[in-house]
């Protein structure tokens, strides 16, 4: 005998709702639909166990990649396409009474349903992000380290949007205040960059409180907009032109170190070293700039690659301003100011808040006092050469404590 119950389009019902829903598959209900009619036709709530279903319902489609939105339409949906096919509905003039009852029985058990789907999505995406985030983590550790896996990284690459085949630059951002992987930064520097398509090629992470960017250098154009792109997002001017751009903004005061282009895993391990070079060496010579170019390092690299010989000219040049009364410190930052300047005395001065006489006085008297004359081309070389040297060495200080 075949019961009004056993009559249910339920099938009709579970296939017009997936095509509202933007096509789902209707295997995603499991046996919602059955399980409601009965709660319905027996005017009792879902037992624990029809709940449990409908948790792991949701864990499955968090795991399949469906929209948590398109998951409670295709639920509800299919809910009120059910309720006009109940028999306590149809009956509805006959017998007033029931349909309040059955209204109520449906409410509570799509209430109940839907909130154990939507525990479970939400439970399983939290773990799906979390293995996201460590395979991502993973994976920018391996590209940074330059790990002898080459294939292994390139073939992840792809996952995350990268194509190393074309010249990549890894830029090294730090600040003041720590970049985490939980920080906002790392969102608004990928809206910034990306755009509103969000199509353009870009990896964001963050290692060891500094926020790592990797993306595409065809040319020195696509850098600075990058650049430009990153300080706008942190609250900072940012461009590998800049002389002195470098301000608090949201994030503390931020420096972007730049590695060169180079394709390849190992070619974007090696920029990411470059990159930290450019920002260590940019702390010993006390440059401020808010953009540090490896390229525009590669001299002072070429000094402290052989420190024995560099300490050497030091010593040589700049020891006999020790013996200068108020100490080398003064006379060496004359020579500072004045090769920063262009070997302008007028504007080593204006600089230093001195006359033009005083600088012209220090000058002289570094020549007295080490026989090398700034006005002489080789002599001006040697001398540019040792102050830069004392800089990395941090010379005289060192040579005091030692």
């Amino acid at each position: 005998m075949v019961t009004q119950r056993d009559a249910l389009p339920l099938d009709s019902v579970a296939a017009q709702a997936a095509s509202d829903a933007g096509g789902l598959d209707v295997a995603l209900l499991g046996s919602f639909l059955d399980v409601l009619a009965d709660a319905v036709d027996a005017g009792v709530p879902l037992s624990r166990g029809q709940l449990h279903e409908f948790r792991a319902q949701g864990d499955a489609a968090a795991r399949a990649g469906v929209a948590l939105r398109a998951l409670l339409d295709l639920y509800l949906t299919s809910a009120w396409r059910l309720w006009r096919e109940l028999p306590a509905v149809v009956a509805a003039a006959d017998d007033p009474a029931g349909v309040v009852t059955a209204g109520e029985v449906m409410l509570r058990a799509v209430d109940d349903a839907v909130a154990e789907l939507a525990e479970g999505f939400q439970l399983a995406r939290r773990t799906l992000v979390r293995a996201e985030v460590l395979a991502r983590r993973e994976f920018v550790d391996d590209l940074l380290s330059g790990t002898s896996d080459v294939a292994g990284v390139l073939g992840r690459a792809q996952t995350f949007g990268l194509d190393l085949s074309s010249p990549h630059v890894v830029a090294v951002v730090t600040s003041t205040k720590p970049f985490t992987d939980a920080s906002s930064a790392i969102s608004l520097v990928e809206r910034s960059v990306q755009g509103s398509k969000g199509d353009a090629e870009l990896l964001v992470a963050t290692k060891q409180d500094r926020l790592i960017l990797v993306f595409p250098a065809p040319d020195l154009d696509a850098v600075d907009h990058v650049l430009n792109r990153v300080g706008r997002a942190l609250g900072t001017s940012a461009s590998s032109e800049s002389v002195d751009l470098r301000r608090k903004g949201e994030y503390g005061r931020t420096q972007i170190g730049i590695g060169r282009p180079r394709s390849g895993a190992v070619g974007v391990a090696a920029s990411y070293r470059e990159a930290l070079d450019a920002l260590d060496l940019a702390a010993s010579l006390g440059f401020d700039a808010s953009v540090v170019d490896a390229r525009d390092l590669l001299v002072y690299r070429v000094l402290i690659s052989d420190r024995a010989a560099i300490a050497d000219l030091v010593d040589t040049l700049l020891t006999p301003l020790l013996g200068a009364r108020g100490g080398a410190g003064p006379l060496l930052e004359t020579l500072q100011v004045y090769f920063d300047t262009g070997a302008n005395t007028a504007s080593t001065a204006r600089r230093m808040h001195l006359s033009v006489r005083a600088v012209t006085y220090r000058l002289s008297r570094i020549k007295d006092l080490t026989g090398q004359n700034v006005g002489n081309p080789v002599e001006a070389f040697a001398l540019h050469t040792a102050v830069l040297g004392a800089k990395l060495l941090d010379w005289p200080e060192v040579r005091s404590s030692s």
